[in-house]
């Protein structure tokens, strides 16, 4: 459930209110008992958890990349030639 803004523009209260998308707006302001509360627009706020492809996305410092960590490409696999068996 979303977190809703209202401000009353007669009195100026602003409060915040935990509402089901489908639930009607509030309009009457708890402050001043006036039917002019209105829901204001505001930014989502969330942070995407877990071990997905956003995993690093929050990091800091010499952590920010995991996955570009260890220098060198460790997991390509060496050449051998079959005459002496020597890395090439």
């Amino acid at each position: 459930m979303p977190i809703y803004e209202y401000e009353c523009k007669a009195c100026g209260h602003r409060l915040e209110k935990l509402q089901k998308i489908s639930a009607d707006p509030l309009t009457e302001c708890p402050a001043c008992a006036k039917e002019e509360l209105q829901r204001l627009i505001s930014a989502a706020g969330f942070r995407l958890a877990g071990n997905g492809w956003y995993e690093t996305d929050f990091k800091s410092g010499s952590k920010k990349n995991l996955a570009g960590e260890g220098g060198a490409d460790k997991t390509a696999p060496t050449k051998t030639t079959a005459k002496d068996g020597a890395a090439a």
